[in-house]
């Protein structure tokens, strides 16, 4: 069975899905005349230079631009920052990172058109919250015929947030908590448990309110981190670059930690792990951003193209880059996942280094524990709208959401991690359908808003259909 499942996750996460994605937001890129590269300006006037702003912003929704950004980044920056990044120059070879580049420049775009099919085809539960995301877009979209896929989206979220944003980060927080201050695993998930119920008790606004929080300040407290490294290594910069680009199409051969790398499996690497990152194509962070108060869809769709640049163009580069230049002896030494990044972080900060690494670990772990029970929450009442009104109904969802965590004590995450990967690859191959189908809702939305905000030749007034 196990042998079975590894066999798939290599299927579904080689040629199939990424060459999928790639072609998604290849194609749109080809429709936009490659917006994220003409109107990159724009795009960061638009988001970063307005996100912090009081907002003033009018629109349906439940959440600020602000919020619902955090949210998401919350839900995506995580783990895979540190030690996804890691494991791709391990297997890939420093290589992995020119098309973990590649593959995020055209993720820009197709998290923006999913954002923004999210936005449009969104509705109003019960409860009064906003719901929205893939399941919605593929149902009313592309027409009720297509329902039984949006169903089976909607499980494989649900299946998928447990095994991996309720499962694997509290194992991965607790152990790096362990590891570092030798706090007993327990003790950690019962604490990660209170505060995270305590912010579910919120419900989306309290989960927008604590991501804004905290989603910055994590950040912050990493990017400080890795530039203090990169800036005792500034010499090595060039170098390191240069290894990047070299070795995208000529991989390194076996030597070191390196598996054999070819081509392929560098490709495979940067492609794959950018995109566990980022999750551009993957149809999770749109449901967070259906919730957006906004007042015209692809304006918060362009926060979905900001996102994947922070998270795969910023952190997941400068982790990269501060690993490689530290030298082959580190990049080279055999490490692999978080153990690589800590080695790194010593290079500079000695013995404290793999404790910043831990912190910062546990940090993004939670954050994204916390961020991705709205995409569990918004699956569930797309199942089962009805129970969107009932408060009985969120509380018993809200407290499966926490026990994952219990379970995950002494538990060895491998084949948690293979099972994640493949329902993964089954929520992006229902969302890229969607995404071809709906291409022609997306241009119409993409010049409304061309018209209106970049181009000026219509009021804002004009609705759109």
């Amino acid at each position: 069975m196990e042998n079975f499942l590894m066999k798939l996750d290599a299927f579904l996460w080689g040629a199939p899905v990424l060459i999928l994605l790639f072609a998604v937001g290849l194609l749109y890129a080809v429709k936009t005349r490659f917006f994220q590269f003409r109107h990159f300006k724009h795009i960061m006037k638009s988001t970063a230079g307005e996100m912090f702003k009081k907002s003033t912003v009018k629109g349906d929704g439940t959440l600020t631009p602000l919020q619902a950004v955090s949210s998401a980044l919350a839900g995506c920056v995580g783990t895979g920052n540190i030690s996804g990044v890691a494991t791709a120059i391990f297997v890939g070879g420093p290589g992995a990172v020119f098309w973990m580049w590649i593959i995020s420049l055209f993720g820009m775009l197709t998290k923006c058109v999913e954002v923004t099919l999210a936005q449009y085809y969104r509705i109003k539960g019960e409860d009064g919250v906003y719901y929205g995301g893939p399941m919605y877009y593929i149902e009313r979209g592309m027409g009720r015929k297509w329902k039984p896929l949006a169903v089976f989206f909607a499980i494989t979220i649900i299946v998928g947030g447990l095994g991996t944003a309720a499962f694997v980060q509290p194992f991965a927080m607790s152990n790096a908590m362990n590891n570092a201050f030798r706090i007993p695993t327990w003790v950690v998930i019962v604490a990660a448990a209170l505060i995270c119920g305590m912010v579910l008790i919120g419900g989306v606004s309290g989960i927008g309110k604590f991501c804004e929080k905290i989603t910055p300040v994590m950040c912050l407290i990493y990017i400080i981190s890795v530039v203090g490294i990169i800036l005792t290594h500034l010499p090595q910069i060039p170098q390191a670059l240069a290894t990047i680009f070299t070795h995208a199409f000529t991989p390194l051969s076996a030597t070191g930690g390196l598996a054999g790398s070819t081509v392929a499996m560098t490709i495979k690497q940067g492609a794959a792990r950018g995109t566990f990152s980022n999750e551009a194509g993957c149809g999770t962070s749109p449901i967070t951003h259906a919730t957006a108060i906004s007042p015209h869809p692809f304006k918060e769709g362009m926060y979905g193209s900001f996102e994947v640049f922070i998270d795969t163009l910023v952190v997941c580069t400068m982790t990269a880059l501060a690993i490689i230049c530290s030298g082959p002896e580190i990049w080279q030494s055999g490490l692999k996942d978080v153990a690589l990044t800590q080695s790194a972080f010593s290079t500079t900060y000695g013995s404290i280094g793999p404790v910043i690494v831990s912190v910062c670990l546990c940090l993004f772990a939670f954050s994204t524990m916390v961020g991705w029970e709205i995409n569990y929450e918004s699956a569930f009442f797309y199942i089962f709208p009805k129970a969107s009104g009932s408060n009985a109904a969120k509380l018993l969802i809200r407290l499966i959401w926490l026990v994952p965590g219990f379970i995950s004590l002494g538990k060895t995450p491998e084949l948690v991690w293979t099972v994640v990967d493949i329902v993964s690859g089954f929520w992006c191959i229902p969302n890229a359908i969607a995404l071809l189908f709906l291409s022609g809702t997306f241009m119409k939305i993409y010049n409304d808003y061309n018209e209106k905000y970049i181009l000026k030749t219509r009021p804002l007034t004009d609705k759109l259909d």
